[in-house]
């Protein structure tokens, strides 16, 4: 059994990345093997956590994955550690839109059976505190909240305040801590700066966050708490269990080369992907199209994840081999799956700045956000699914794109309103929606089944 702890907050910007990411690295600075999962389709955080644990950071999406997922997938990406780490997203009971609790931290931790711990701003509040957190204990009877952790905490007497406060509530205060600008990480458009984009300083960070988490939390409280859990009652997911019996022409081909891009410029990707791709016969290789002038060797597919291209256009764009050699590769027909950022770099232009040219459209900055969970239907058949397919999926950006005449969608959408969306050309399927194939792995086998 993995002992566990969910660290949710009753709204967004409390501090949930701090303290989970603190919490991480404490633990595993004492020697236990720490297992990182977020809750929800961000990419970023799980970049934190991977830096404080050493192990991937893994995303528990009961919208993208079914519910029926959860618990499998959060015992695949625990295997053999002692303590998992949940971040939670947004508000404790705070889910898809228009969907009840689906989605939400509440409903991981319930799957889960996990306790929670609720991390509360308290930089501007004193005795309410204790009707704030009754609340969200009383909410819903089946989420165990095991304690709370004051964060933003301005003095001694404040924290005195607080704790007598919280004496009445039945939940135990298991950590105090203070105002700590060292221990933020910075922000920009779309949440705050990946890991990749500022190593040496995310570093420091983690460790102060380690540090401010040691001298203000109970961790032996913690992890007893977290060691109360009882027994899961699911086996581990497995990648090649969920693609069942291959086609011949995966499993009699060899291993296709799958290109999968990395680096600064894109870092959104979920780990089970590279896992189901390798399960259903390929040999993935990572490269980076900021610094790589050539696809590896023998590619004869690309995966092009999210991430910030838009940061980035000048020197993708002054990248005019690679470039040249995604087109190619684009024209001869083999599989190319980009997402969001993947499909901009597949543009004609990025702000101006000359892409790959793959795709008859130009992109460039907006000032509207978008952002949402995604019911999509495949308009047309692609290397990732065939015509009347159903996914789910999230967008996430803060760009458009202008395609030009005649070319084919990708996504028939359903919320929150009728549209069509992407691309397909040729063996191209390239969309602005972003998909977890755990809950879509016939997506990784048929597109194995185009590379062989």
């Amino acid at each position: 059994m993995v002992a566990r702890l969910v660290i949710a907050a009753p709204s967004s910007g409390a501090g949930k990345t701090t303290v989970a990411t603190g919490l991480m690295a404490a633990f595993a600075g004492r020697g236990l093997a720490v297992s990182p999962h977020k809750v929800g389709p961000d990419y970023i955080d799980p970049g934190y956590h991977a830096l404080a644990t050493g192990r991937p950071g893994r995303n528990l999406d009961a919208y993208m994955c079914g519910t029926e997922l959860i618990a499998p997938l959060f015992a695949h990406g625990a295997r053999g550690c002692e303590l998992a780490v949940v971040e939670g997203v947004m508000g404790l009971y705070d889910g898809a839109a228009g969907q009840g609790e689906l989605a939400s931290t509440a409903q991981v931790a319930k799957l889960l059976r996990a306790p929670v711990v609720l991390v509360v701003d308290a930089s501007s509040q004193s005795r309410s505190v204790a009707a704030l957190v009754h609340g969200f204990a009383s909410w819903d009877p089946e989420v165990r909240l095991g304690g709370v952790i004051l964060n933003k905490v301005a003095s001694d007497r404040h924290e005195l305040l607080l704790r007598e406060a919280l004496e009445e509530s039945g939940v135990p205060v298991l950590g105090v801590l203070r105002r700590a600008p060292s221990v933020a990480t910075p922000s920009r458009h779309l949440g705050l700066v990946p890991v990749a984009e500022r190593q040496a300083q995310a570093v420091e960070a983690v460790a102060a966050q380690a540090e401010q988490v040691r001298a203000g939390c109970d961790l032996e409280g913690l992890l007893a708490l977290a060691r109360s859990a009882p027994e899961l009652g699911a086996g581990p997911w497995d990648p090649a269990a969920a693609l069942g019996p291959l086609p011949g022409a995966v499993t009699g081909g060899g291993r296709p080369r799958i290109a999968v891009a990395g680096g600064a410029a894109f870092t959104f990707s979920y780990a089970e992907h590279a896992e189901l791709l390798t399960a259903a016969g390929a040999e993935v290789v990572t490269f980076d199209p900021l610094r790589d002038e050539a696809l590896p060797e023998g590619t004869r597919g690309l995966v092009i994840g999210g991430g910030f291209p838009e940061m980035y256009g000048e020197r993708l764009s002054a990248n005019e081999p690679l470039r040249a050699a995604v087109a190619e590769l684009a024209a001869s027909g083999a599989p190319v799956a980009a997402e969001c950022a993947g499909l901009l770099y597949l543009a004609r232009s990025l702000d101006g700045h000359p892409m790959c040219g793959v795709l008859d459209a130009d992109a460039r900055m907006s000032e509207r956000l978008t952002l949402g969970y995604r019911d999509a239907v495949a308009v047309n058949d692609s290397v990732l699914a065939a015509a009347g397919t159903r996914m789910r999926g999230h967008e996430f950006h803060r760009t458009v794109i202008e395609p030009g005449a005649g070319e084919l969608a990708a996504w028939g959408l359903r919320q929150p309103e009728r549209r069509v969306e992407g691309f397909v050309r040729g063996g191209v399927h390239a969309s602005y929606v972003h998909t977890h194939w755990a809950g879509a792995p016939g997506a990784a086998a048929r597109f194995v089944e185009h590379c062989g």
